[in-house]
């Protein structure tokens, strides 16, 4: 236990200097101090050692010590609150989506019962929150058990809703508001010490592309800064002495996740910070899954605020304290500082070192541990089906612009779902890589299960083949190196049999080169059948000549797709060999 207060202790006092006002006159009254504990991209993992952080160590190494589960969670932001009357718990989206078996085949509404057991204040939409369509959305901040997808909700127990309150304000709706709320209010103190702090929630503006366009039909994702600069006065004339934005949009930071440091930060929050309204005082992000705590006013004095992460699956939070003078309506001083939330006792899991002593240990919450036992009982006889085995893993990476194995597995699996004529002739299968979420590792008799399979593909989407004449074709491969279309540069995994090499230093539109289908070329005018998701066949991630292909042919889902394919016999992972990267041979 004095490990714990001495790392709580920690938490408060170490991180970025605040930034005290520039008046020498002493405030007329004592600061009040209000705690944030913050987290973003929770992605409903609900269970404790299937998650780890990487821990510096002497010199060059480093540990994978197993971090998160929600009964920790709560526990851990138990603690934290602990000698802090004035507290409040926000998150900066993705909390839902993407989700192990154990949360997404109940349409996460387990999560949605764990965040109000927390008692998380506000979520910021991400852009996960709309994979099932914003009216699927809605039941999760309104409860209530409408059938809006292929999955029954409340089939274990009655969903109440959120308690907490979604925020959306660039989510413009055609009527001329906003999906949720644009923000939230809340009250500290009494009398001439009461304190008022605003909050601000948003998605990244390029939500639409990176979702299906049915479930954002009669939405518009408007620009990031500008609407928190519309609203930062809105707020001010309501009170708010401080000003925080719950934003998913973030950066990438190549140090630990205790660094507290900007030193090396890039990524696509950076130009919105440059734009904002210098009365933000916070900016909690995500979407990165990085971790960082950066004084931002040691990059830009003008706009003194801190920036923070938490990483990715509640392995980590943010713990953040904001000193508000009451009399004069603004903070005086701010701090953060990113916590582990290791538990006292995690078992070793997939390779994860147990726990470290450089951090602290904590109990679950047993509300918690019951949640997640009574939903992983109901989960099991799905999660432990065998589908299959698999002669090695097929890891998956993480960059977007490179080739993994795991993507290439999954081409292949839709290629050969729909190659036959009756199934949709195609020739080509077109993979993206974001839609590829865990790898696949065997267990030691080379078994696979329905829910390593669930997990390395979660989101049920449909085979969709089209025809596209070999012009469209290259310009689908060309969008892969469009830095400046929607969803940014991603490369695509193709399916065996199809590849092509490309030049980072041509110009955008002419860096395909020599793309080949078994070994000849594609002819510009002729047709080929070319199968896809739902997802990419809408456009997703960016592909709009995707949704030029014509004779269309629905097959079945991926999941099927995947079942059928381990059916055949064991599966040899492929090779990484269908790209080439030749920007530097050029």
């Amino acid at each position: 236990m004095r490990v714990v207060v001495g790392m709580l202790a920690a938490a408060m006092l170490a991180g970025c200097a605040g930034h005290v006002a520039e008046s020498g006159a002493a405030p007329a009254a004592k600061p009040v101090s209000v705690q944030i504990i913050a987290f973003n991209d929770f992605h409903g993992n609900l269970e404790a050692g299937k998650l780890a952080v990487d821990i510096p160590g002497e010199g060059e190494t480093s540990q994978r010590i197993a971090a998160g589960g929600v009964a920790y969670i709560a526990a851990a932001v138990a603690k934290l609150r602990e000698g802090h009357p004035n507290s409040l718990t926000v998150s900066a989206g993705d909390m839902i989506s993407a989700s192990p078996l154990i949360s997404s085949m109940f349409l996460d509404e387990p999560t949605i019962h764990a965040m109000n057991l927390i008692g998380v204040d506000f979520n910021a939409v991400g852009n996960h929150e709309f994979d099932r369509g914003q009216k699927e959305l809605r039941r999760l901040q309104t409860g209530g058990c409408e059938k809006n997808t292929a999955r029954q909700p409340c089939a274990i127990e009655p969903f109440p809703g959120a308690s907490f309150r979604y925020l959306a304000a660039n989510v413009a709706t055609d009527g001329g508001g906003t999906l949720f709320p644009s923000t939230g209010i809340r009250s500290f103190g009494a009398g001439k010490r009461q304190v008022r702090i605003g909050f601000i929630g948003m998605t990244l503006k390029g939500t639409g592309t990176l979702v299906m366009p049915s479930g954002v039909e009669g939405l518009r994702f408007e620009d990031e800064a500008d609407t928190v600069n519309a609203l930062v006065p809105r707020l001010k004339a309501q009170g708010a002495d401080a000003i925080i934005v719950l934003i998913h949009q973030g950066g990438y930071s190549k140090l630990a996740f205790d660094a507290n440091s900007c030193a090396g930060m890039t990524g696509d929050i950076l130009p919105i910070l440059t734009r904002l309204d210098p009365r933000v005082d916070l900016v909690v992000s995500g979407h990165t899954h990085n971790a960082y705590v950066c004084d931002y006013g040691s990059i830009d004095a003008s706009r003194p605020l801190l920036l923070t992460s938490a990483g990715y699956g509640g392995t980590l939070l943010t713990d953040i304290s904001l000193d508000i003078d009451p009399v004069e309506g603004r903070v005086v001083a701010k701090r953060a500082n990113n916590v582990l939330v290791q538990g006292e006792a995690f078992t070793s899991a997939k390779g994860l070192v147990g726990t470290s002593d450089r951090y602290a240990r904590i109990a679950p919450d047993p509300r918690l541990t019951a949640l997640v036992a009574r939903y992983a009982a109901a989960v099991k006889t799905y999660a432990d089906r065998p589908i299959g085995r698999l002669t090695a893993p097929a890891p998956r990476t993480d960059e977007q612009m490179r080739e993994q194995v795991l993507g290439n597995l999954l081409a292949d699996v839709q290629l050969a779902a729909t190659a036959a004529p009756e199934k949709g002739g195609a020739e080509i299968a077109f993979m993206n890589a974001g839609s590829a979420r865990a790898s696949l590792v065997p267990r030691a008799d080379g078994a696979i299960t329905f829910g390593d399979i669930y997990a390395a593909q979660p989101y049920s989407n449909t085979l969709v083949v089209k025809s596209l004449t070999g012009k469209q074709v290259l310009a689908v491969l060309e969008q892969q190196f469009d830095e400046n279309k929607a969803g940014g540069r991603n490369l695509l995994l193709v399916s065996r049999g199809f590849g092509f090499g490309y030049d980072l230093g041509r110009p955008v539109g002419q860096r395909v080169i020599d793309p080949k289908l078994n070994g000849a070329p594609m002819v510009a005018d002729r047709t080929y059948r070319v199968v896809v998701s739902n997802f990419l066949a809408n456009g997703g991630d960016g592909f709009t000549t995707l949704t030029a292909g014509t004779e269309l042919l629905t097959g079945i889902g991926d999941l099927d797709a995947i079942e059928a394919y381990f059916a055949r016999g064991p599966v040899t992972p492929p090779a990484i060999d269908r790209t080439r990267d030749l920007t530097l041979r050029n």
